[in-house]
C-alpha cells in the first residue's frame, strides 16, 4: 500500500480523534479536515506556528509514520522515529553491530556500484555520454579504496545540468537548494525503512561521523539519489523559477516516496522499494543473503512535475 505524504506550510492545529488526524486552521476560514492515520507515511511540518498534540504524535509513531520538521530555510532538519521499529529489533541490531569489516567493505562496494550505474543510466535517459560513469562503476573495488564514488560524482554533476557555474555544493547556487530538499526527504524515507527493518540508522557500513545520527541511512540512500536528481532535472528543464523553494516545487519533491522505480525487475513505489532494500540489508548482516537489493534506474520513469 502506498502511504500518503502530508505537508503543512501554514499555521495549523493537529490533533487526533477516532484514529484520524484532525486538522484545524486557526487563521483561515477553512472547515476542519480529517485523514485516516493508517494511510499516512510521512508528515512534513514546515511552519513554526504548527501545534501538534502528544496524542497524535503517539498514534503517528505507532503507525510508523515519519514526522519531519523543517528549519528557517524550509529544509527538513529532524525526523521523529519510534524507539521500537521491529519485534526482533535487539537480535537484528546484534547482527548489524557484529558485522565484519570485510562484509561492510563488500556491502559498500555493492552500494557504490549501484549508485554509479544509476547515475550512468540517468545520463543515458537524457541522451548524455555515460561511458566514463560505466568505467567508474566497473572499477569499484572492495570498500571503494580508489574512491570511484567521488570521481563519478564530480563528473556526473559537472555534466548533468546545462547551467553555467553549477557545481554540487550544499550552499551553492540553484538547483542545489532543490537537491538538498529532495535528498532530505529521501534520507527520511531511508531512516524510516531502516527502523522498520529493526536496524540502527546511526551505525553505518561506510559513513561513521560521530556527529551523524543517520550514517547507515546516508549509506543506503546513495543508489536512490539519481531518482531525486531526475525530478530536479525535470523541474530545471521545465523553466520553473528555482531560486527559491516555492509550493509547486515542494509538491513535486514531496512525491519522491511515491514515485515509481524498478527493483528486482518489477515496478514499485520508491518507499516500498526502500523497505525491500533495508530488508535485504538485514539478511546480508544475518548471513542468509550476499547481495543488497537496489533499484535500477529506468529511462521510462514517470515524472511528477506539475
Amino acid at each position: 500500500m502506498i502511504k500518503r505524504t502530508l505537508f503543512f506550510g501554514n499555521p495549523a492545529y493537529l490533533s487526533t480523534k477516532n484514529q484520524q488526524l484532525v486538522v484545524n486552521f486557526p487563521e483561515e476560514d477553512i472547515d476542519e479536515k480529517t485523514i485516516p492515520i493508517e494511510d499516512l507515511g510521512y508528515v512534513v511540518l514546515e511552519h513554526p506556528q504548527i501545534t501538534v498534540s502528544n496524542g497524535l504524535l503517539m498514534k503517528l509513531i505507532q503507525n510508523k509514520t515519519a514526522v519531519i520538521t523543517c528549519d528557517k530555510q524550509h529544509l527538513p532538519c529532524s525526523l521523529l522515529q519510534p524507539l521500537v521499529g521491529h519485534t526482533e529489533q535487539s537480535e537484528r541490531m546484534r547482527y548489524q553491530l557484529n558485522a565484519s569489516i570485510p562484509l561492510k567493505k563488500n556491502l559498500w562496494q555493492q552500494t557504490v556500484m549501484a549508485k554509479i550505474d544509476n547515475q550512468a543510466n540517468h545520463f543515458l535517459s537524457r541522451e548524455k555520454n555515460a561511458l566514463r560513469l560505466k568505467r567508474y562503476a566497473k572499477a569499484v573495488k572492495s570498500g571503494d579504496l580508489g574512491n570511484q564514488e567521488a570521481l563519478a560524482a564530480a563528473f556526473y554533476f559537472q555534466n548533468l545540468f546545462d547551467l553555467e557555474g553549477f557545481s554540487r555544493n550544499q550552499k551553492g547556487i540553484p538547483p542545489n537548494n532543490l537537491l538538498n530538499y529532495g535528498y532530505a526527504i529521501l534520507r527520511a524515507v531511508t531512516a524510516r525503512a531502516l527502523v522498520s527493518s529493526g536496524l540502527l540508522p546511526s551505525v553505518g557500513i561506510f559513513h561513521h561521523n560521530k556527529y551523524n545520527a543517520f550514517c547507515l541511512a546516508d549509506d543506503i540512500m546513495e543508489p536512490y539519489r539519481p531518482f531525486v536528481d531526475a525530478i530536479v532535472y525535470d523541474i530545471v528543464e521545465s523553466g520553473c523559477y528555482i531560486e527559491e523553494l516555492n509550493t509547486n516545487i515542494k509538491s513535486d519533491l514531496l512525491m519522491i516516496p511515491a514515485m515509481d522505480v524498478v527493483i528486482d525487475g518489477k515496478q514499485s513505489p520508491l518507499m516500498n522499494a526502500m523497505s525491500r532494500t533495508t530488508a535485504s540489508l538485514y539478511e546480508c548482516f544475518e548471513g542468509s543473503r550476499r547481495k543488497i537489493l537496489y533499484p535500477d534506474f529506468q529511462s521510462s520513469l514517470q515524472t511528477f512535475i506539475t
